[in-house]
């Protein structure tokens, strides 16, 4: 069986491809995989602010274009770049297992308290005014070694990066920059980051859907859960990171807030729970 794999053209990107076909081929040794590369409204539009005129679908409605006319077969995406409503005709078949899924603040190597940090993302802004309340914020675009790059030349002093994205590429060091892993109780990552997706045309969700990972798919439901019942994407000052029995979540009106599920909770209670916690935080 051939498979088809749409995904971004980004370095990433087609790395999170190559890693879904390999964890693919092990389930199913006599398929094989061709990747395709599309580029998305958001890459063409590098001079687009997210923040500001919206990032919703600007990485996925090309891919899934592709997958609705039958040019590829299955979409491969950084789950957190997904918005909460997908096309008519197409389901989340699963997730890959997680790795990483905090996030790295990269500062150029001579700064010791940056005052001018750059990031498009008002989760991790808002989150980070508490440790650098004296910053200037200001945005940035581009693959992660351009971002690095552009700290270096001194576009500022410092970025954020995932650290799911930071491992795939295996960037542990570069020239100029200095990097800190943040702690999920100082920085809840944006909902489903570190997760690798696939995307499939509805009537093939039986096909795909079983080679998934079953507890990888409970926590990515669970934070997917948080996100819809607010009514926001991934542009929006919040965030909810699920690790076994602890939910963390991030919201202007409460903080930083952490719960344990009862030992045992079934998925269902756990998914009752989180839709009670994203309901007293509005």
């Amino acid at each position: 069986m051939h498979i088809r794999l749409a995904t971004r053209g980004s370095e990433l990107a087609l790395k999170q491809a190559d890693m879904a076909s390999k964890f693919l081929k092990d389930k199913k040794p006599d398929w094989d995989f061709e990747i395709i590369a599309i580029k998305t409204s958001g890459d063409k539009r590098q001079d687009w602010s997210l923040e500001k005129l919206g990032g919703k679908g600007l990485f996925t409605k090309e891919i899934e274009d592709a997958l609705l006319s039958g040019e590829a077969d299955l979409a491969v995406h950084s789950a957190k770049d997904l918005p909460t409503t997908i096309a008519d005709g197409l389901s989340i078949a699963g997730c890959l297992p997680r790795e990483a899924c905090s996030d790295v603040l990269a500062t150029r190597s001579d700064v010791q308290i940056p005052s001018l940090i750059a990031t498009g993302s008002p989760r991790r802004r808002s989150q980070l005014k508490k440790i650098f309340p004296q910053a200037v914020w200001t945005e940035i675009r581009g693959n992660v070694p351009t971002r690095l790059k552009k700290i270096v030349d001194g576009l500022a002093d410092a970025t954020v990066l995932s650290k799911a994205g930071l491992d795939r590429l295996k960037i542990s060091e570069f020239d100029g920059i200095k990097f800190t892993e943040l702690k999920l109780d100082v920085c809840v990552p944006a909902a489903a980051q570190g997760f690798i997706a696939l995307e499939c045309r509805s009537a093939d969700l039986d096909i795909y859907a079983p080679l998934t990972d079953a507890f990888a798919n409970e926590e990515f439901s669970l934070e997917r859960e948080f996100l819809m019942k607010l009514g926001g994407g991934c542009q929006t000052p919040f965030a909810a990171n699920c690790q076994g029995d602890i939910f963390r979540f991030y919201h202007e009106n409460c903080g930083i807030q952490k719960v344990k599920f009862p030992e045992g909770a079934k998925f269902a209670d756990k998914l009752k729970t989180v839709g009670e916690i994203a309901s007293s935080v509005l």
